[in-house]
């Protein structure tokens, strides 16, 4: 996504100096995203690493450990331990996830929402999904109402289509549930000066108003379930980092309120397809998979896409590719190949046993199907829409 001209993002990114070659927020993300620069943002921004204690405690519970944690897609945490032991407790919790309907969605998308589907199902957990078409029409000065509403409505499908279970699910569009966020946003709203705000967020004096006056429309959902509940309810948020501010600064009013502070467990990003470890962009087609993207385009952006390939066969053999900034290979790893697999093309790859065209054709191949059939069932949540909407 493009960074928007009236917010300073050195600012809400800036608490050390020695982070200024990363850019994380959620509006923007730039920098190589390798392994340290999401160790580098556990202690940029406070949060903490999934600890093998941790895991064990979430395996406890699920009777497995996910792929998406074991793989570490799933690094960072905020309250997750004091959520799971609430609900060993008898305390049932809700998850809270979004996404601004800027454009079509693309698989980096659908990983958080994968994951979420999966907690729903583990665990019996009430989903609120919220749609920020007031956020996605206020920062972007060129867009369009109407715009914002076509995304939105497009998005819709490819939440349905994840198999959210539609008794335990409901999605927020904030200007049409705007009525039920509104009184949490302003309880929330008024704890909350403008200095924290422009602290957290980097804001400016020539930021627009309405971008100012949203963060609160986001923190509403984490205290709703204690609305609809009629009782403080522990609610897990999870999604990438970059939305972390959005939560820090509702964590640190919610006991004010007399609501708990809202757990999250966050994941790291896909990288581009066309520049390697740089995150992939809705606003740049040719970096990402769409869900909604043909077949032919699907094959066309993995064979033609970056890899961390030596420049010629006979290099690659001798040398070996690097995996760890090839996004054919995370593509593999977070999406197709199970963990046996993943190890044995990491050793094979680092090894030069393994050329990069053949992983592009296993990408290709799992990719067009995965499409083919993500779409057919975005076809059929057409028929589902009615099911899915906050009452």
């Amino acid at each position: 996504m493009e960074g928007h001209p009236n917010i300073d993002t050195d600012n809400i990114n800036n608490p050390h100096d020695n982070y200024k070659d990363i850019i994380v927020t959620p509006w923007e993300v730039l920098g190589d995203l390798e392994e340290k620069t999401y160790i580098k943002l556990i202690e940029k921004f406070g949060t903490q690493a999934l600890s093998e204690e941790l895991i064990e405690k979430f395996k406890k519970l699920t009777g497995e450990i996910h792929p998406l944690i074991k793989s570490q897609y799933f690094f960072s945490h905020r309250d997750f331990d004091w959520l799971l032991t609430k609900y060993e407790n008898g305390d049932p919790f809700y998850l809270y996830t979004g996404r601004g309907p800027s454009g079509s969605v693309h698989l980096g998308h659908l990983l958080p929402w994968l994951f979420t589907k999966y907690l729903q199902d583990k665990f019996g957990s009430k989903l609120l999904f919220q749609l920020t078409d007031d956020e996605k029409f206020l920062y972007n000065l060129g867009a369009t109402r109407e715009t914002i509403s076509k995304y939105t409505s497009e998005n819709i499908l490819d939440i349905i289509a994840i198999g959210f279970k539609p008794n335990l699910t409901k999605i927020i569009i904030d200007t049409k549930h705007i009525n039920h966020l509104y009184p949490i946003a302003m309880e929330i709203a008024k704890k909350i000066t403008f200095s924290t705000a422009k602290a957290v967020f980097g804001f400016t004096n020539t930021t627009n108003i309405g971008m100012i006056g949203f963060p609160p429309i986001q923190a509403a959902p984490c205290f709703l379930p204690s609305i609809i509940e009629n009782k403080p309810t522990p609610v897990l948020i999870p999604a990438a980092i970059d939305q972390d501010p959005y939560w820090r600064i509702t964590r640190d009013i919610a006991a004010k309120l007399g609501f708990y502070k809202p757990a999250q467990i966050h994941s790291k990003f896909l990288p581009s397809l066309s520049r390697g470890i740089s995150k992939m962009s809705s606003s740049k087609p040719e970096t990402a998979i769409f869900t909604t993207d043909e077949p032919e385009i699907v094959e066309k952006k993995v064979l033609s896409s970056f890899t961390g390939g030596q420049a010629t066969v006979s290099l690659q053999k001798k040398l070996g590719a690097n995996a760890d900034i090839c996004p054919v290979y995370g593509y593999l790893k977070y999406f197709f190949d199970n963990e046996k697999e993943s190890v044995e093309r990491y050793i094979r790859c680092k090894s030069g046993n393994l050329l990069c065209g053949e992983c592009k054709s296993d990408l290709a191949n799992n990719t067009r199907t995965f499409i083919i059939e993500f779409k057919r069932k975005r076809e059929k949540a057409k028929d589902k829409v009615k099911d899915f909407m906050f009452d």
